[in-house]
């Protein structure tokens, strides 16, 4: 088990950035960002005016952005534990995903409206 948590604050201008608190040592802890098991360079950490503390920057790559959900998982680099991750779902896969649910909605307003009709019918 780990002893590093990672909280993330933002994205802004396609960075990921966190805070990381550890144990307060001399020692820097090791992320490694990745995609689909792949190590991703870029990360950066850099120490915070509170010991055992790190801010946690990653540059998204832009290569990496495309259509459908994206997952990128920061792990601790001793444990091999997952510390956080951030997924972006970009393109005509969200379309899809949104204009399903819409008409999954309007199909159960159209059985609500039936069913209320049938009752002011019935109790009229």
């Amino acid at each position: 088990m780990t002893d590093l948590s990672l909280i993330k604050t933002r994205i802004f201008q396609g960075v990921w950035e966190g805070v990381l608190r550890g144990p307060v040592n001399d020692k820097t802890p090791t992320v490694i960002a990745s995609h689909q098991n792949r190590r991703i360079e870029g990360l950066s950490l850099s120490p915070l005016d509170k010991p055992g503390e790190w801010q946690v920057r990653f540059p998204i790559p832009a290569e990496l952005v495309s259509d459908g959900l994206q997952t990128f998982l920061f792990i601790d680099g001793t444990s091999g534990e997952t510390l956080a991750s951030v997924a972006l779902l970009a393109g005509d896969g969200l379309a899809e995903d949104i204009r399903a649910e819409v008409d999954l909605l309007r199909a159960e307003l159209d059985m609500l409206k039936r069913a209320f009709r049938r009752h002011c019918v019935e109790t009229a």
